[in-house]
């Protein structure tokens, strides 16, 4: 397996992003629940960095010429789903807190 100078770079950055959220699970700085969406989606980029055929692949099917706008698209969404994660958090956290509070 041939892999390309930017693959290795994507790859080692991948790697590299896994282990600090590992190091935040560790240090108990975030929980475990919150860091799935993280580490799924890093585990995907890995898998992108490694298959770079398959980042063509899904880019077609999606009808994205450029491939690297299919892993821009990909963040998004991931950012998209961290962020509605969290406000339904928060939203459940608002309605303790009153709750609490009329107590």
């Amino acid at each position: 397996m041939h892999l390309e100078r930017i693959q290795i770079i994507a790859l080692i950055s991948s790697i590299a992003f896994l282990l600090f959220i590992f190091e935040l699970i560790r240090r108990k700085k975030i929980k475990e629940a919150y860091a799935i969406l993280w580490l799924i989606f890093g585990l995907i980029f890995i898998g992108f960095s490694l298959w770079k055929s398959g980042l063509d692949y899904f880019a077609g099917v999606v009808g994205i010429y450029y491939p690297p706008a299919f892993l821009f698209l990909v963040l998004s969404l991931a950012i998209i789903m961290i962020l509605i994660q969290f406000s339904v958090v928060v939203s459940g956290q608002n309605e303790k807190i009153k709750k609490l509070s009329q107590e």
